[in-house]
């Protein structure tokens, strides 16, 4: 009798090498397609091809925020919409919010909308400290910052108080927002 031999696994294998190839490349694909829709919805471009986001871009442009400054510099939604954590809070933020836009966008009637008490209601929740203090940094030593800017400003940075930035600074990046948004949407009725 001769001695039992045990099946050899080598199309097993192959399968196995197979899988993993396709799983690297699928991976790669996800990933550099991630980095680049990221950064394609990073654009106020991208914003406002949602309807009701129109008036919001065009309050900004008009700001400092919006290139409106003796350097240039144009700050995108997402750098003050966001917040400016780690990665993974980076994204969640980025696919709620989006989600919800997209949601909402679908569901109201643009010549109904009451932008600006949307924005009044949801400004402190959809602007981020993290995102501000990212780019302002020395809240402290501002040249030419009154007394009481200085006063407040050290407050915060001590924790001793609980405000935000937008609390404060409510109108410092869309310029003029309550007249833009009465604009816009009284030409929409029209």
């Amino acid at each position: 009798m001769a001695p039992y031999k045990a099946p050899t696994r080598s199309g097993s294998r192959k399968g196995w090498e197979f899988g993993l190839g396709i799983g690297i490349v699928l991976t790669c694909v996800v990933v550099l397609a991630s980095g680049f829709m990221i950064e394609t919805t990073n654009t106020d471009t991208f914003c406002v091809s949602c309807h009701a986001m129109n008036p919001f871009r065009d309050a900004w442009k008009f700001s400092a925020h919006g290139g409106n400054n003796p350097r240039g510099f144009r700050a995108q939604c997402v750098d003050c919409h966001l917040p400016h954590g780690d990665f993974v809070e980076y994204v969640t933020a980025k696919a709620v919010t989006g989600t919800g836009d997209v949601i909402q966008n679908m569901i109201i009637d643009v010549n109904t909308f009451d932008g600006m008490a949307n924005s009044e209601k949801n400004r402190l929740k959809f602007t981020y400290d993290s995102a501000c203090r990212r780019c302002h940094q020395q809240l402290d030593a501002a040249p030419g910052m009154p007394r009481g800017g200085f006063l407040a400003h050290r407050t915060y940075l001590r924790g001793e108080t609980t405000k935000k930035c937008a609390e404060c600074h409510p109108h410092v990046v869309h310029k003029d927002l309550a007249d833009m948004v009465d604009r816009y949407f009284s030409r929409q009725i029209l």
